[in-house]
């Protein structure tokens, strides 16, 4: 018997933020790369995101992704569904999708990216909501990911050695929470990231030498792996839309 487990996804904007110097504060602050409508329909969705991972349909983890676990069911909500099938090499099948668009920290400039997620908690379920480099590993930033433990995860890499993390508590996970990565370039070369749960500054990082450096964004539903195994087999998650 299938069963299966959901990370749900409402209304992503992601913003590209300019600064400007003083002499030139008329110029418009925001502008938007990724807009809300993205998850309206499943064309709007890959106008903007491609599926699977950008090198490939697996990744450090039991699952094996698929377009068609990665849906818009509802108007404004993406969800992306892990199903165990108990197959000997990836004993499930899930979802994930990554933008088209890459995303760089200009000098003297920054980037905001944020959304709204029903996350599961339970051991094996691995969702994330990451940036990854488009050249090399590291960088990579996790706005936010869950690793079967409860609590929400905010990490930076420099190096595969040289990590900050901080994990809390994430409350209420059947409900939506909103997650928010504040990117500013901090002196030229290094970028600082404010992490906010639910509008509250959680924790500051730093990412060095990310000015300029491309990235990529991904949104995955991955399972064991750093969540833990065996994952789970007998219960299902069921989520309603963001209204």
């Amino acid at each position: 018997m299938k069963h299966s487990w959901s990370l749900v996804l409402a209304t992503l904007p992601c913003l590209a933020l300019a600064l400007p110097s003083p002499e030139s504060q008329i110029i418009k602050r925001d502008s938007t790369l990724i807009p809300k409508s993205c998850f309206d329909s499943t064309s709007s969705l890959t106008e903007y995101f491609n599926y699977n991972y950008p090198w490939g349909d697996t990744h450090n983890g039991a699952a094996i992704m698929s377009s068609s676990n990665a849906v818009i069911n509802t108007a404004g909500t993406l969800t992306l569904e892990a199903v165990y099938t108990g197959a000997s090499d990836y004993a499930y099948d899930s979802g994930t999708v990554y933008a088209k668009q890459h995303f760089t920290v200009a000098e003297s400039g920054g980037l905001d990216f944020t959304a709204d997620f029903i996350a599961p908690v339970a051991k094996g379920t691995w969702p994330a909501f990451w940036l990854n480099g488009v050249n090399s590993w590291p960088p990579e930033v996790d706005i936010a990911e869950w690793k079967g433990t409860g609590d929400i995860s905010f990490n930076t890499f420099n190096t595969s050695s040289a990590v900050e993390a901080l994990n809390v508590n994430y409350p209420n996970p059947t409900e939506f929470h909103t997650v928010l990565a504040e990117l500013r370039d901090e002196n030229g070369s290094d970028v600082k990231v404010n992490f906010y749960l639910d509008g509250t500054l959680i924790t500051t990082q730093y990412a060095k030498g990310l000015v300029g450096q491309p990235l990529e964004l991904i949104i995955d539903l991955q399972m064991e792996g750093s969540s833990g195994s065996p994952g789970p087999t007998g219960s299902m998650f069921a989520f309603s839309p963001l209204v």
